[in-house]
């Protein structure tokens, strides 16, 4: 099996031809969303891939990516805003309904976890996913995470697709006895965030409070001043974590 592979579909969910890329032999799945509007090859050519090469050649992780098809359509502005947030529902439903099963044929297990992980924009849909899908994902690292857009909306107006789409609107609106609440308190949520050029960690303190209001288990952890809002950051950050979530 090659170290890399390359799938491109078109998914009638968010109307479009998609991408979805692997990197690895085998060993704990882990699906990286790109930042803001970036391709599924994005964390390539950023050299993310090269930070995680022990990990991959180790067979502890495999990586896969998928295009930011919401992020590429909200940057861009296609459309109406309702029609973006429509894309962003869209979107995760594309990737629970088409690229989970599609890491779960690659993997050859159909109830395998898969973990998440994402900067900026794609921190946003790495703890998204694991809030409004916990059956299939477990645990999510959010790098310098951006977990509301409608600060670059220009209004405070939302769709119901977007509400159910944004951890910081539906989560607190859970219901106690819900199974979904139980199951999403055997998770896991990491906010990593620097405090330097362009970082803004109050953003990830803010998901913090939110899912530890609900019980839901997450850490916040602040590398400091010296650490910007950059890749050179986020390839420090994603080795250091998977490598610790799967020393065991």
């Amino acid at each position: 099996m090659s170290l890399f592979t390359r799938s491109t579909w078109y998914s009638h969910r968010v109307q479009r031809d998609v991408t979805l890329c692997r990197w690895g032999h085998f060993g704990q799945p882990v699906l990286v969303f790109p930042t803001a509007g970036g391709d599924a090859e994005e964390i390539e050519r950023w050299q993310m891939i090269r930070a995680l090469t022990p990990l991959l050649r180790a067979g502890r992780i495999k990586v896969y990516s998928c295009d930011s098809v919401a992020g590429q359509a909200w940057f861009a502005q296609e459309g109406s805003l309702e029609h973006r947030m429509w894309l962003i529902s869209q979107f995760q439903e594309y990737v629970r309904r088409e690229v989970v099963p599609a890491i779960q044929l690659d993997c050859r297990s159909e109830g395998i976890p898969i973990w998440t992980a994402g900067a900026s924009i794609g921190a946003l849909y790495a703890v998204a996913m694991v809030c409004r899908y916990p059956d299939v994902f477990h645990r999510a690292l959010g790098m310098s995470g951006t977990y509301d857009l409608l600060r670059f909306a220009g209004t405070g107006h939302y769709t119901h697709d977007y509400y159910e789409s944004v951890p910081l609107r539906f989560v607190p609106d859970l219901r106690e006895d819900s199974d979904h609440l139980a199951l999403l308190r055997q998770r896991f949520v990491l906010l990593a965030s620097g405090e330097g050029r362009a970082e803004a960690i109050e953003e990830s303190w803010l998901m913090a409070r939110v899912l530890g209001h609900r019980k839901i288990p997450n850490w916040v952890d602040s590398w400091g001043g010296d650490w910007h809002h950059d890749w050179p950051t986020w390839r420090a950050m994603m080795p250091k974590y998977l490598g610790e979530w799967t020393s065991s």
